[in-house]
């Protein structure tokens, strides 16, 4: 990708539109989006780390509030990709966190894309009060947009040659460090996951 799409006037729109449409298909690489321009702002000085942070914070914020307003009006069951197994299961399990502690879950699924968009849909289906939810959603998805900028600025500090290296080792950074998230949360998952497939089964 040439370093002018990402140095640009609409690099930050770009980013944002990426992290906001991130909020529902969770293929969309809005994280990947921050980290790069968090390495940028560090290695060609453009974009600001403050913008990078900022706008995609409120991008953050954005998609998931917009989540929670299909969730709000639409429910959970209402589309075929919400009646799938693997979305069934996130549901479920969003509900039974979002009823033990929301401000936890919220600040958890921020870094689980899956996790997110089920958190978001089921405190709407839930009418978890808007403004609660609001508050500490904006909350999460500031910290959220410091750290995924914060780890591009590091590998940018770290990895001296042309900005385009840094760029592709913090891409890589984010990649590996959302596997492992995935991976730590899927595992985290299964001991309550198991007895239900048992039961259903």
């Amino acid at each position: 990708m040439p370093l002018e799409l990402l140095t640009g006037p609409w690099a930050l729109l770009t980013m944002s539109l990426l992290v906001v449409g991130d909020a529902f298909l969770v293929v969309i690489p809005g994280e990947v989006a921050v980290t790069a321009l968090g390495a940028l702002s560090v290695l060609h000085g453009t974009p600001p780390l403050w913008a990078v942070i900022g706008c995609a914070a409120v991008a953050a914020v954005l998609g998931d509030a917009s989540c929670y307003v299909v969730g709000r009006t639409v429910g959970t069951e209402r589309w075929r990709w919400m009646r799938g197994r693997r979305v069934r299961g996130a549901l479920t399990w969003a509900g039974g966190r979002i009823d033990s502690g929301l401000a936890t879950v919220l600040f958890t699924a921020r870094f689980v894309p899956f996790a997110r968009l089920a958190v978001n849909l089921v405190a709407g289906a839930s009418r978890v009060s808007a403004p609660r939810y609001l508050g500490l959603v904006a909350v999460a998805g500031t910290g959220w947009a410091a750290y995924q900028a914060a780890v591009g600025a590091v590998v940018g500090t770290l990895v001296p040659g042309h900005p385009v290296v840094g760029v592709i080792v913090s891409v890589v950074v984010a990649i590996a460090l959302g596997a492992v998230i995935d991976v730590v949360s899927r595992r985290l998952r299964s001991p309550v996951d198991q007895p239900r497939r048992g039961a259903d089964g």
